[in-house]
């Protein structure tokens, strides 16, 4: 028989496949952010400007997806370039205005379709989901040494 941690292993597994966030699941119109820039900007907006060797650090990319990454999210005008607010020689990548409203927008979005997933859920069940992941996300960011910082 499988023990509780094969059971864990199994839902993560199943939870990765849902498409309840993304772009034609049950996202509501209106969140137009693809998932690297979400999370690109979401870290940004919690830990300040970075550089690109900083935002290799904290997501474990190379630097040639990064300078990808961060190409097209300055083209569409979410973050944009900037000297090192501290006196550094590398150029940090800061929220614009508009990445701002984007990133409101998506996180309105996704917070809409966990709202309807979890419809019939109290909200001490909730919480204590919420709870129980953060713990789970912690553990991991303890173990792969890139701490997720929070608000």
């Amino acid at each position: 028989m499988a023990g509780p941690t094969h059971l864990v292993e199994y839902e993560h597994m199943v939870l990765g496949r849902h498409t309840f966030l993304r772009p034609g699941g049950l996202r509501p119109k209106g969140s137009g952010l693809d998932r690297s820039a979400y999370i690109m900007l979401s870290r940004i907006e919690v830990q300040g400007p970075m550089s690109i060797g900083e935002l290799s650090e904290a997501f474990g990319l190379n630097h040639s997806t990064l300078n990808r990454q961060t190409a097209t999210v300055v083209q569409e005008g979410l973050v944009e370039r900037i000297p090192d607010p501290e006196g550094g020689m590398a150029r940090k990548f800061r929220i614009t205005a508009h990445g701002r409203r984007e990133l409101k927008t998506a996180r309105e979005a996704h917070v809409a379709a966990l709202d309807r997933v979890m419809a019939t859920w109290s909200d001490e069940d909730v919480a204590t989901f919420a709870a129980f992941l953060q713990r789970f996300n912690t553990d991991v960011e303890r173990l792969d040494g890139r701490p997720w910082p929070r608000p």
